[in-house]
């Protein structure tokens, strides 16, 4: 065999193979970007919206009055005035929900407020849970 008359071994296995010569590279290359980019795009917006709730609400405080009540002392943060439904919980030795109160608090009310609530209980509670605050245009609790 000569030389002239052999051929490449990669030329071979392109041959058999069915390789082609142009690279596919700047596709995966321009497709990966998009993809970056849209995450980007989206990680974006969830931690501007997540990170401005129109309400905020913490629990202060409880206090176990009774085999039958409960009460409780929340802190409502409100961004605009809107109405907002405070949900509380209270909780037995074994968890399990013993009573529960919803505060509805107008929008026409402050926007920083300190609220006492009174829970009625089926049995003897042992902690009170805040379970947050929603408005009409946020439906996950704050």
């Amino acid at each position: 065999m000569t030389e002239s008359s052999a051929s490449s071994p990669t030329t071979d296995l392109d041959a058999r193979y069915g390789r082609d010569r142009r690279s596919r590279r700047p596709v995966l290359i321009g497709v990966l970007a998009v993809v970056v980019l849209a995450g980007l795009g989206w990680l974006t917006w969830a931690a501007v919206i997540g990170s401005n709730p129109p309400v905020t609400s913490r629990l202060l405080g409880f206090e176990v009055m009774s085999a039958t009540s409960a009460k409780a002392t929340i802190q409502v943060d409100r961004t605009k005035s809107v109405e907002a439904n405070c949900r509380l919980q209270a909780k037995a030795a074994d968890f399990s929900i013993v009573g529960e109160l919803t505060l509805t608090i107008p929008a026409d009310s402050a926007r920083h407020q300190t609220l006492p609530a009174t829970l009625t209980t089926q049995r003897s509670a042992t902690s009170v849970v805040l379970i947050g605050c929603t408005t009409a245009d946020s439906h996950h609790p704050h």
